[in-house]
């Protein structure tokens, strides 16, 4: 059974892949189809694969850019609780998001999300979306999270 991140054990340590399954299959992730894909001390990596229900112009059948902000939402916040280790609640504070170009249709999209500092409250991220190769961006993101209750303990 697939724990949600609230449930974890005190010093059991955070796991992307365990909790990027449990949310994959709830809210907002698993409507997206967002899932797992990799993960380091400090990033993680989620993958979205394209559907036509998450097209935003018929014509063109590029994916919109809502689902790829919310998956670098999701692997930018994800990668934070694998830097700390733990799970601590925090909140979207920024995240700005610079588009290079397009997904192209029927390609899936790999959200990289870095955490690269951690302060008393905020969490720092930066990530990047791509079709499979890193040097071809799709876009690249900023941000920062904030703690809502016991973020840096």
């Amino acid at each position: 059974m697939t724990k949600s991140p609230g449930d974890m054990a005190e010093g059991e340590r955070f796991d992307p892949a365990q909790i990027s399954e449990f949310m994959g299959k709830y809210g907002h992730g698993g409507m997206l189809g967002i899932s797992y894909h990799d993960h380091g001390p400090d990033w993680v990596a989620l993958k979205m694969d394209w559907r036509a229900d998450l097209v935003g112009d018929a014509q063109t059948q590029i994916l919109a850019s809502g689902p790829i902000i919310s998956l670098m939402d999701m692997a930018t916040s994800l990668s934070i609780w694998t830097r700390l280790g733990k799970f601590r609640p925090h909140a979207t504070m920024d995240l700005r998001v610079d588009y290079m170009r397009p997904s192209p249709p029927g390609a899936a999209v790999i959200g990289r999300g870095e955490c690269y500092h951690v302060s008393r409250s905020i969490g720092f991220v930066r990530g990047l979306a791509h079709n499979g190769d890193p040097a071809d961006p799709i876009a690249h993101v900023t941000g920062t999270f904030i703690r809502t209750a016991g973020f840096g303990r």
